[in-house]
């Protein structure tokens, strides 16, 4: 997850995918119209679970918001918590990743200090994510604050184990975020795909795993393929976003988006990808679509 601040091959192989969703070249540099917008949901091939995290589209009001997610073909928006969910439930979406329990970004399970509130907010949030019929909940390490890796990894088993129980209880699965710490969240602990499987095996439960954030890892430790390829079972949701930057997930970026998503699909992987790019285009909705038919393998 992210907060609104931080932030040609390729292209051949994006044109294939795109003429088959009748997008024309123009469209990777250029707005479709808001009319084409609202067309793709029965274009969409089936092997992704399409999602959009909800702080990128904050500008447009949720219940259009959702409007608009039916019509491109979403199943769900990413990082809403309990108040919005009832208008989610309106449209048929789902949340495909909970928030509300954590306490920051910054103050998470890699310090002792906070795991008394972090217990109670994941103790209170869990039943109420699984009465709403949904499987995720987002979870943070928190910043190092000059704790060494065996130190974070330690305090975050010791608090995550006092609530996996109840997890896996409810059939909800505790999802850490991987973030980069070398531009957008200085400081953060799980800013490694290896730190993370290992604090994965620490926990020892199915009802714990990892957000692979894909613009994230490829900033802090690249082999994107690969690492999908070799982790994918510690890895229980994807986010996107074009590197550098975070925008549009095009050619204007380095990611190989299609090859990417065709790995993913590869694994067996069943669950979401959320859209968590920043638009740089007016016309924020033909931005997502476009960014779901690229993901769309």
């Amino acid at each position: 997850m992210s907060t609104p601040t931080r932030r040609s091959a390729i292209k051949n192989l994006m044109l294939g995918s795109i003429a088959a969703s009748t997008i024309n070249a123009e469209s990777f540099g250029h707005p479709i119209t808001k009319n084409e917008t609202m067309d793709s949901a029965k274009k969409l091939k089936g092997n992704i679970n399409h999602s959009a995290c909800r702080w990128c589209y904050s500008g447009i009001p949720l219940e259009e918001f959702c409007q608009a997610a039916k019509k491109i073909g979403l199943v769900g928006i990413d990082l809403v918590g309990p108040k919005d969910w009832d208008m989610l439930k309106k449209y048929d979406l789902v949340s495909t990743m909970c928030n509300g329990a954590e306490i920051n970004l910054n103050d998470g399970f890699n310090d002792t200090k906070f795991h008394e509130k972090l217990i109670k907010n994941y103790t209170e949030m869990i039943p109420l994510v699984a009465k709403a019929g949904y499987k995720n909940l987002i979870c943070f390490s928190g910043q190092r604050r000059g704790k060494d890796s065996e130190t974070g990894l330690n305090n975050c088993a010791i608090g995550l184990k006092q609530i996996t129980g109840i997890a896996e209880k409810h059939g909800v699965t505790l999802v850490m975020e991987l973030l980069n710490s070398k531009i957008n969240h200085k400081d953060y602990q799980c800013d490694r795909s290896d730190w993370g499987v290992e604090l994965c095996k620490r926990v020892g439960s199915e009802n714990f795993k990892l957000l692979y954030d894909i613009y994230h890892m490829q900033i802090d430790e690249g082999d994107v393929i690969n690492t999908i390829r070799k982790h994918h079972q510690y890895f229980a949701h994807y986010h996107t976003g074009g590197v550098p930057g975070r925008n549009e997930i095009n050619e204007t970026q380095e990611l190989n988006y299609p090859a990417i998503m065709k790995a993913i699909v590869d694994t067996g992987y069943k669950g979401y990808v959320a859209q968590e790019f920043i638009p740089t285009w007016d016309d924020k909705l033909a931005a997502l679509k476009q960014g779901v038919q690229i993901c769309d393998v």
